[in-house]
């Protein structure tokens, strides 16, 4: 559940971004020396473990072993994460071109 809390903090990040807001803080759970590399795997691995999730539920509810309410619930986890990364490299791009466009 930690991943669905560290989607939930990006997202709140990524919104506070687009409105201009400070954003809150996401909690990380990474040693100091990672840095933005790190926290950008760990987001990556959250998208990915989120995804597996949501096919091992469908899976599961396939051969009529799982409740329905878990498997939408799984998928809609996996979609929000993976629109909250669509969305963080969605920025990443933008600011990329934007240094582009520096003058030196």
């Amino acid at each position: 559940m930690a991943s669905s809390n560290f989607a939930a903090g990006a997202y709140a990040a990524v919104q506070g971004l687009a409105s201009g807001r400070p954003t809150p803080r996401v909690q990380q759970t990474q040693s100091p020396g990672e840095g933005f590399a790190g926290l950008l795997g760990q987001a990556i691995d959250g998208v990915g473990d989120a995804g597996r999730r949501a096919d091992a539920q469908a899976i599961t509810a396939a051969s009529g072993k799982a409740n329905v309410v878990d498997v939408v619930t799984a998928v809609a986890e996996s979609e929000t994460a993976l629109q909250t990364m669509v969305a963080v490299r969605d920025r990443m791009i933008s600011a990329y071109e934007e240094i582009m466009r520096m003058q030196i």
